[in-house]
């Protein structure tokens, strides 16, 4: 990796981007900047690495995010994400001005796959895990799908999108686990019922772990296919530290620890392994025993950080 602009990995690039403006969103921080070559190459369901702290920060490790929106220009293409505070890495971008350097690699990952056929669709987002849905919504009606939406979060200001959902999807459906809007509980109270109603073939999701678990187990269970985008702890977005690796089932049947960043984020729901994230199965390939399971997850439970 070097610093200005240059490739990274399939086709992603380090370049210096510009804040262009930083925008409260409800609980949340929309954040535009200048990636010039970053817009023209990203994909739906791809993210970006966002160096923190400044030039002389201790703080080495980038942060992933999801692409909200991408736009390509012949003066140098512009991305938009939305971020919450957690740590010191988002603490600090929340600080961010108009014409602030950010150093941006991206975009990174392997995207949502597209239907070959104009199939119904329905897509979920639980808070701002809905960010990344309105750009694969563009793709998929292009293809002739019609584009459903489920929305989710504990409370209204935890919502993201949904005034813009109505002008995305065909339908939208949202759910506050306190009912200050929508229906009161979760996502998958409700996608049941509008997979049904829909007759969606696919079901693509972004949230929180335990949601797509949920709504992987939702899609299967109604005859759909599910594509869920993991958040996973990545500390290199590059697949060099292998922090963010989680058990997957391949097309052989057999299960292996994969990287979140390079073979994901996006995975097929029912491959994943979702029980054991965080753990090194019995019978993963290449896994010496049972102790390097439990060894792997205590390691997890006392290293692993909100970004």
């Amino acid at each position: 990796m070097t610093s200005g602009t240059g490739a990274v990995q399939g086709g992603a690039l380090q370049v210096k981007g510009e804040v262009v403006s930083l925008k409260p969103v409800g609980d949340y921080l929309h954040l535009t900047m200048t990636a010039p070559g970053v817009a023209e190459r990203m994909r739906p369901g791809n993210f970006v690495a966002l160096s923190v702290g400044g030039e002389q920060s201790a703080m080495l490790l980038r942060r992933a995010f999801s692409i909200y929106r991408a736009q390509a220009s012949t003066r140098g293409g512009t991305v938009e994400i939305v971020f919450a505070e957690h740590g010191k890495g988002t603490r600090w971008m929340t600080r961010l001005a108009p014409k602030d350097t950010i150093d941006v690699v991206g975009p990174l990952g392997r995207p949502f796959a597209l239907p070959k056929q104009p199939v119904a669709c329905t897509l979920v987002g639980g808070g701002y895990g809905m960010a990344p849905m309105f750009s694969l919504a563009e793709r998929l009606r292009a293809r002739g799908c019609s584009v459903h939406m489920l929305i989710g979060a504990a409370s209204e200001s935890r919502l993201f999108g949904a005034l813009e959902a109505s002008r995305a999807a065909s339908s939208v459906r949202i759910t506050t686990e306190d009912g200050s809007m929508g229906h009161r509980g979760r996502v998958t109270d409700v996608l049941p019922d509008l997979i049904d109603k829909t007759g969606s073939d696919v079901v693509y999701a972004c949230g929180p772990m335990p949601m797509l678990q949920a709504v992987s187990a939702v899609a299967d269970e109604h005859g759909a296919h599910s594509q869920c985008a993991v958040e996973e702890t990545m500390a290199c977005g590059v697949g060099v530290c292998m922090t963010c690796v989680l058990p997957v089932r391949g097309d052989d049947g057999v299960i292996r620890m994969v990287r979140s960043c390079v073979e994901g984020p996006v995975f097929r729901g029912d491959r994943v392994l979702w029980d054991d994230v965080g753990t090194i199965p019995d019978g993963t390939l290449g896994a010496a025993n049972r102790g390097a399971r439990n060894e792997r997850s205590d390691a997890r439970d006392h290293g692993r950080s909100a970004p």
